[in-house]
């Protein structure tokens, strides 16, 4: 697997990825929700700048949908929207926590 160096989509993130969210970008989803509508609910779900991310699970059809922990909530998204929501890979060793 190749390493994931710079900013990424979540959506294209592996199974067990951790990360930060840099920024969100929903003028980059193809889907049924205007990009204004979608920002709104990802912000709602807890995807704000800063955010610490990780990639739990994904489904078994096309690994769709995926579950992420948002800081210490778990919520379920299709990878199509979570493309929406840009990372960047947290440091290997460096700790989970901003305390």
């Amino acid at each position: 697997m190749r390493e994931l160096d710079g900013p990424i989509p979540l959506g294209n993130a592996p199974l067990g990825f951790r990360g930060t969210v840099l920024r969100i970008e929903p003028s980059q989803v193809v889907g049924a929700l205007p990009a204004a509508e979608l920002e709104r609910r990802l912000i709602e779900l807890g995807f704000i700048e800063g955010a610490r991310v990780e990639i739990l699970h994904e489904g078994l059809i096309r690994r769709d949908p995926i579950a992420v922990r948002v800081n210490e909530a778990t919520v379920a998204l299709r990878r199509g929207d979570a493309a929406g929501i840009i990372v960047s890979k947290t440091a290997a060793g460096r700790a989970a926590t901003d305390e």
